[in-house]
């Protein structure tokens, strides 16, 4: 795909880049490469490449789905100023 000029500086202005006119030509050139690129990654038959995360094998941790209190509420706690019955002391923001 061809990109003119006009076309870089549309796309200029919706991304709100300030493009001088000296650069548009060039601009233009390497933006058409990288399409160009990209129609040709799009040609190639990925019909039975499986997806993947990782160029390694490699595969997830689990644990146990459990819903627990966590454990930690006094280690939570000491990290604020003031705490209160269980819970931290804020100040009233509503009169």
């Amino acid at each position: 795909m061809s990109l003119d000029k006009a076309t870089v500086a549309k796309i200029a202005h919706l991304a709100r880049i300030k493009v001088p006119d000296d650069e548009l030509d060039h601009l233009a050139g390497e933006l058409s490469q990288i399409l160009t690129f990209v129609e040709q990654l799009g040609e190639v038959n990925t019909q039975d490449v499986p997806p993947m995360t990782s160029v390694a094998a490699q595969t997830l941790r689990r644990r146990k789905d459990e819903v627990t209190d966590g454990g930690y509420r006094d280690a939570v706690l000491s990290n604020g100023p003031e705490t209160a019955e269980g819970f931290y002391v804020v100040p009233k923001v509503v009169e």
